[in-house]
């Protein structure tokens, strides 16, 4: 009886699980983009600072002063923020921490001077975000717009070494 009962519920699981994928509408190619922004509430992104991601990573200990506006300068493991895009994605393009020191900045206390210590490492620090697929149809004409979850990273911080 028991085992009956377990395998009804596996089974309307399976069931609704199914037709909550394949019940996902389609649209035109065209529409998709609009789709994306009603549905899911996702800003269109307006960057006007673009760093491509070949540009070297480079500590910047000489330029150190752990003052400033924004967090990751001030951090003692500074990070840039660099897009990335990817086609069938909504939105195609995200902004990604990446850090500039594999060390962390630490400043000597009698003359001020920062240096880099890698007894300590940056790491990166990750949020889990909502994005959207592009999906094609059983009519292989339309697009449905899946969505799923990514682990993006957000910033950098100071950590010890794993042991």
């Amino acid at each position: 009886m028991f085992g009956l009962c377990v395998m009804q519920v596996l089974f309307l699981g399976v069931l609704f699980v199914t037709v909550r994928t394949t019940s996902l509408p389609c649209h035109e190619e065209g529409h998709l983009k609009e789709k994306a922004l009603k549905r899911h509430k996702i800003q269109p992104s307006e960057h006007t600072e673009r760093v491509r991601e070949e540009t070297p990573v480079k500590c910047p200990i000489e330029m150190y002063t752990g003052l400033g506006n924004s967090l990751k300068d001030r951090s003692i493991s500074p990070w840039r923020i660099v897009y990335e895009t990817e086609e069938g994605r909504f939105p195609e393009t995200i902004a990604v921490a990446q850090c500039l020191c594999e060390g962390c900045i630490l400043m000597n206390i009698e003359d001020k001077k920062p240096w880099e210590d890698n007894t300590y490492i940056s790491v990166t620090v990750k949020q889990s975000k909502r994005f959207l697929r592009k999906e094609l149809c059983e009519d292989g004409e339309r697009y449905r717009l899946k969505p799923y979850s990514e682990d993006v990273a957000v910033g950098c911080t100071c950590s010890t070494h794993r042991i």
